[in-house]
């Protein structure tokens, strides 16, 4: 029995292990999540980089974060479509920011993923708040479901007690100011392939809001049961489909460039 159990043991292991790498997926010393290749040009000083918020513990694991969920692949090919479709001079490579440093405040722009997973303290709130209230944008994306709805709004609320999540509008600037966004329909993560299904977890209709500003600008962007990231990070992969990739960067577009504009 003992080395049946061995044997059974290590072809776990071994299978775990096949399927970890199979994924992309990182390790508790490995803070990619599927890794890519570093442009030639990634030292290249231009007038926009993507940055990528870091949050939580220890690598994003201790008190529930996820902050690397896609990085880099998904930064790099998205910056890619940026420097296509639109004149920003963009950097090649994405920046990792922490919530605790004061690099947060030089990036105007930044990008928070599976956020139902965050747990900001005090402190950090308020970090957040004085970059938001000082001209900063955050996108947060890759959350489903009720459950991570709520431990979103726990966060978000010690950022924002005084202010209200809105869903946006059809004629919001923000779906217009490069794109004309009149459908966004739920851009799913590869989850999809085995699921069959867009969605995830509760998370069945796809849910656009926002946090606005006194001045009636969005500086919060909230993509809800839905995964951009995804659709960035295999939108080379012959079967992730081509509309829904599309409009994942068209969002993600709209949103930058609202940002520097608005």
């Amino acid at each position: 029995m003992r080395r049946a159990s061995g044997i059974l043991l290590v072809l776990l292991l071994v299978c775990g292990t096949a399927l970890l790498a199979q994924r992309g997926r990182r390790s508790f010393f490995d803070e990619e999540d599927n890794p890519a290749p570093t442009p030639a040009d990634a030292g290249e000083k231009t007038e926009y980089q993507f940055a990528r918020l870091r949050y939580g513990g220890y690598r994003g694991y201790y008190r529930g974060g996820s902050w690397a969920t896609d990085y880099p692949k998904a930064d790099r090919q998205f910056v890619q479509g940026v420097r296509r479709l639109t004149r920003l001079h963009t950097r090649s490579v994405e920046q990792v920011v922490d919530i605790d440093s004061d690099e947060l405040f030089n990036y105007p722009w930044i990008y928070a993923t599976e956020v139902g997973h965050w747990d900001l303290d005090e402190r950090q709130a308020r970090r957040m708040r004085e970059y938001l209230d000082r001209g900063g944008f955050m996108m947060t994306d890759d959350f489903h479901g009720t459950y991570e709805w709520d431990a979103f709004l726990q966060g978000i609320q010690k950022v924002f007690p005084d202010k209200t999540i809105v869903d946006l509008e059809d004629g919001d600037p923000i779906f217009h100011v490069i794109y004309d966004l009149k459908e966004r329909p739920q851009v799913p993560g590869i989850q999809m392939f085995y699921s069959g299904r867009h969605y995830e977890k509760d998370g069945v209709e796809p849910r656009w809001r926002a946090i606005f500003d006194d001045k009636h600008r969005v500086v919060v962007a909230i993509c809800h049961n839905m995964d951009l990231g995804d659709a960035w990070e295999w939108a080379d992969l012959p079967q992730y489909p081509e509309n829904l990739a599309s409009v994942a960067y068209r969002i993600g577009v709209n949103y930058i460039v609202y940002s520097m504009t608005h």
